[in-house]
Parts: C-alpha cells; structure tokens; sequence
C-alpha cells in the first residue's frame, strides 16, 4: 500500500548537493520547502531548478513550496555574535541600536516600542528567554530579565498572548512573490498572517504576478487562531507552524490546537501540513526519539495532509535517513487511521455536480472494497474532494496538466499522473487510464477499480461519470484517431 501521508522536507546546506535531493526524493519527499528567510533571488531560482532535476532523475513528482520570511520580529546583531542575560538583570531593546551588547541590542522592526507597554512578556528565541517590560522610553524599550541565557544574532522575539501589528507582508515578502511567481512554485506559504485581508492582499500579489500557485496561511498568531474560520476561506490550505504558534498561546494549548485545525481545514475541502519539532533530535542522530514518533505518528492520525521537516534536512547531519525514518511511521500509522467515511458523508450536502461524484466514488470504492480509484481531473478539484474524508483507497489523480499533478503532490491519499487525455471519446481515454495504472503496477488484471470523468472531454469542473470497471475485461475502444 502506498504512503498516503505526504512529506514536506526543507531545503538547505545539508540538503542542496544534487545527489543528496535526489536521494531524499527516492526515499519520499513528495514537497521541498524553500524557506526565503535565506538566500537571494538567484540562489532559489538555481535550487528550484535542481529540485525539478532531481523529480524528473527519480520519476516522482515533486512539489515546490515558497515560504516567505514575513515579519518575524528579531533582535539585531550583537558585537561578538551572542550575550549571556543573566536572570534580573536589566536589558534594553532599543530600535536605534546599531550593535548590541550585554544591556542593549537593536531591533529589525522599528515599532515595536509602541506596540508593548510595562508589564508585558517578551519571549525571545521561541521562548527560551523571558523579559518583562518595565517602561518604554521613547525607542527604548527597558525590560528585566526573567528567564536568562545565551541571546545571539537575529533571534525572533513574540510578546506573550500575541498582539503585535507587525504587518503580514513586508516588502521582502512582496518582491519574494515576484521571485516565486518566476521560478512557477507550486505553493506559496504566508508567515504572520492575523486575518482573511492578509491571505487576499497575498493572493492578488500572486496573481498579479502571474502566478497560480496554492496559497497556504501559515498559523502562528493568537490573532489567526481566533480568525480561522475566514483564513480558511480565503487560502487553499494552513499549516500548523507549531514553533511560534506555542510561544504565542502557551506549549500545552498546541496539541488540541493541532487537532482542531486539522479537522476545521478538512471539514473546508483546505490542506493541512503540520510542522515544527517533528523529528528534530536527528538533526544530530541517526534515530528519531520514541516521542518524535508519537508526535508525527499522532499528526497522521489528526489526518494531516503533510508533515514537514525543517532544520532535519535543511541543517542535520542525516538528511536522507529522516526522511525514511518519518516515511516509515507515516506507513504504520496509517494502518490504524480511523475511517469515518459514513459519518463524513452522510452529513454532508452537495450543491455541485463533481462534488457529488467525487463523494460517489469514494463511498462506493470503499464499501466495494477496489483497487483503487482514477480520476480524470484538470485542475485537481475532484481529487482535493475526495481526499477530504479519509478512506484507505488510493487516489490516482490523471491530469494533462503539469501544474495540477505538482500540486496535487500535497494531497492525502492523492497520486497525480501525467495523461495526455487528447481523445475526446469518454471509453478511450477510461481504457487509458486503465492501461497506466497497469504499466505503473498499482492494479492488476481482475482488480476493481472506480474511474471518474467528466464530459464534455477537458471542461474544468465537468466531473459527472462514475464507472464500475473490472481491469482487463475490456478490449481498446476503438479511437478516433
């Protein structure tokens, strides 16, 4: 059975050599994320490039994702690279400060003084040192250290209980979309987004740019957590950015967040990528933790469409090997994921006709108990429906469109194909569909299998034929070539 759970892996210095990629696309990297926090325009360009090498070398699609660096909060750079705060001690963040030193340090975003006031909590390093503001002095901003300890360059500062104005697209992050538009990305995720404006202003810098690539709102703010439901609406998928969502709302709020999330984005035909933290102790050791493995394994079982590994391959010693080590319990978990395809679909109403076909097909191919399913699809949509309530039968999704199959690389239980389908009579291209999953070994001869298609031939969301078929029962239409 193939991996239904997809894997995102994180581009970087340990992950850049050419037969490295190619390696981790063997072991089943289905998205690579490159993070535009580093790097300039011609260094993503080059590895977008090699990321589509390395698909083509493995003959296994793969998706790319830009994620942009938004307006994480930092500290500026220190004289010797890193302080020690020492615990009440006094320290000031002061938005003029050019280089830092063990009482001050400067700020990349220069309003932050009049977005805190005395008594709140700074977190720093995603929470590893805590200070509370005593007073703000004009671009002073003077706290007492409450939790010490080693500050370097650059490290991200959240204020506890979230609420900072920064804004969700800074003018990196506009140019970015332009790089991301140019390079033809897959997806695009939006760091710091606080409301639906944010994903829409994002959405029609893409457009604009020529782009059509999915946009995914990455949920790390008190405020998104209360926005959801209209972030939702206005992107294609979220991701669970664990990291600064738990500096923000508290670690322990995290793990019923996740599963709630998850739920809200199936329930809204959206994606899920749950990130942070999944294996990180194999950026130095060969093995994942015993808790690691619960953790990913927990997110397949939340439903999860991705699970995304960051430092691990961007950074870690054992690129490929944490790859193979999360494909593997991504596999065992799923053998025990709880089908709830009744529940799912009965509560549902449809209002569209591909809709309805695309829940036909997985209601019957579950209860038939097939092979598996192939849908003829433009853009992705049927299969993206069908993928929503989890029911163990693989999705082939067959699309003519390059496009489509990179970004159905991210949906659950979905596998995208390239089909030409250039004949217009419906029982030849049904037998062709037939025919490559055949030569790719996933059905054999006596096999059921449910087909899907619309018509007329080619029509976006045209989707309205279902069909029963036993592989191998028919001979080849005759085409009208």
């Amino acid at each position: 059975m193939p991996r239904h759970t997809k894997i995102v892996a994180t581009l970087g210095p340990a992950s850049t050599d050419p037969q490295v990629l190619e390696r981790m696309v063997h072991a089943g990297v289905d998205v690579v994320r490159m993070n535009f926090s580093h790097g300039k325009a011609e260094d993503h360009i080059a590895r977008a490039s090699a990321i589509r090498e390395a698909s083509a070398r493995t003959g296994r699609p793969v998706g790319i994702l830009a994620d942009l660096q938004g307006p994480k909060i930092r500290v500026g750079k220190f004289e010797n690279g890193r302080v020690t705060l020492t615990g009440d001690a006094s320290f000031i963040l002061d938005a003029r400060c050019e280089t830092g030193n063990a009482e001050r340090v400067g700020l990349d975003y220069k309003d932050l003084p009049k977005d805190v006031k005395p008594g709140d909590v700074l977190l720093l390093d995603d929470g590893r040192l805590k200070l509370v503001v005593e007073r703000v002095i004009g671009h002073e901003i003077h706290t007492r250290v409450r939790v010490g300890g080693e500050l370097s360059n650059n490290k991200g500062i959240n204020r506890q209980g979230g609420g900072l104005t920064a804004p969700a697209l800074t003018a990196k992050d506009m140019d970015d979309i332009k790089t991301a538009a140019q390079i033809g990305v897959d997806f695009v995720a939006v760091s710091f987004p606080k409301s639906a404006a944010d994903m829409y202003m994002a959405r029609q810098l893409l457009r604009a740019a020529g782009s059509e690539s999915l946009l995914i709102a990455k949920i790390e703010r008190t405020e998104a957590v209360a926005n959801l439901s209209e972030i939702l609406d206005a992107s294609d998928g979220i991701m669970v950015a664990r990291g600064d969502l738990a500096v923000e709302v508290g670690d322990a709020a995290v793990p019923a967040l996740q599963k709630k999330m998850i739920r809200a984005a199936r329930d809204r035909n959206k994606l899920t990528i749950t990130a942070t933290q999944m294996m990180e102790s194999m950026i130095g050791s060969p093995v994942p933790t015993r808790a690691e493995v619960s953790d990913v394994a927990n997110a397949v079982l939340d439903g999860t469409d991705a699970v995304m590994l960051s430092a691990e391959t961007a950074s870690g010693n054992f690129p490929v090997e944490v790859v193979e080590a999360m494909s593997r319990v991504c596999l065992e978990a799923e053998k025990s994921a709880e089908i709830g395809l009744d529940r799912e679909v009965l509560d549902r109403v449809f209002t569209r006709i591909d809709q309805s076909i695309a829940m036909a097909a997985i209601w019957t191919a579950y209860h038939l108990k097939v092979k598996a399913i192939a849908s003829l699809t433009q853009t992705g949509s049927t299969a993206l429906w069908m993928s929503r309530p989890i029911c163990g039968v693989p999705i082939y999704a067959l699309t003519p469109e390059i496009s489509a199959r990179n970004q159905m690389t991210l949906y659950r239980e979905v596998y995208p194909l390239l089909m030409s389908q250039l004949h217009v009579d419906r029982d030849v291209l049904l037998w062709e569909a037939e025919q490559i999953l055949l030569d790719q070994g996933v059905v054999e001869y006596g096999d059921l299998i449910v087909l899907t298609i619309g018509e007329p031939i080619g029509t976006t969301g045209g989707t309205n034929t279902l069909k029963i078929v036993r592989v191998g029962d028919h001979h080849p239409p005759n085409s009208d070539e």
